[in-house]
């Protein structure tokens, strides 16, 4: 039985993982879930950065009695790679995930070149989610039928620009990482390179053939892979 903690991606929110945590709970693993980080959320003046969901994540760890698994799904990744030296973590999981180096950024990470088309930038500092239902879907959920995306795009909020631009500290890490790779080739989000990329890092590497959402549609699979941990 192991205790895992889930740190949901940008624009999202712990409802991301409500199939994954009924089936480890089921399997008799105890689950911690990241509600809400603070730069995503329905304020545009009162979202944070990549340090205020680093902090946000770590106090969170102080609360669990145990050693957990520290699951980081997209954006998360960039926030658990934070907690790289926290005592409370034995392992890190990256789920199609952004691995930044010290110093990197996930723009850097990104690389150069415009925002996907997919991001539209507010005037007010804050990124949301493209209303065109299409390329919205086909870069982030392709796998999910199109009810089942509709729904997911409803509950979306707005995402910190700022928190993008934050250099990671990349502290030293003191315990094993794997990383698992949404593997279908439409996935527009982070493609299947860069995916790879990254977890050239990883002490172990999964392969799960589905796009960028893994854990909405693929929660069986996730599921099982995680509990190998």
């Amino acid at each position: 039985m192991s205790s895992y903690l889930l740190v949901h991606g940008a624009w999202g929110g712990g409802w991301v993982w409500d199939d994954l945590a009924h089936r480890l709970e089921k399997a008799g693993h105890r689950v911690t879930v990241v509600d809400q980080l603070p730069s995503a959320g329905t304020e545009p003046a009162s979202l944070g950065d990549l340090t205020a969901d680093a902090n946000h994540v770590r106090r969170v760890l102080n609360t669990v009695d145990e050693p957990v698994v520290l699951v980081g799904h997209s954006y998360g990744g960039m926030v658990i790679t934070e907690l790289a030296d926290h005592p409370k973590v034995r392992h890190s999981v990256y789920l199609a995930a952004f691995w930044p180096r010290r110093g990197q950024s996930l723009l850097d990470v990104l690389g150069e070149g415009p925002m996907p088309n997919w991001i539209v930038p507010r005037d007010d500092g804050a990124l949301e989610i493209t209303d065109d239902f299409e390329l919205a879907r086909d870069s982030l959920c392709a796998d999910l039928d199109r009810d089942r995306a509709r729904e997911m795009f409803s509950r979306v909020v707005l995402q910190s620009a700022t928190a993008f631009g934050v250099p990671s500290t990349a502290p030293d890490r003191g315990h094993p990482t794997t990383y698992m790779i949404a593997a279908q080739e439409s996935d527009n989000c982070i493609p299947v390179a860069a995916q790879e990329a990254m977890s050239a890092n990883a002490n172990e590497v999964v392969r799960l053939p589905a796009a960028h959402m893994v854990q909405l549609s693929r929660p069986d699979e996730l599921a099982e892979a995680l509990g190998r941990i």
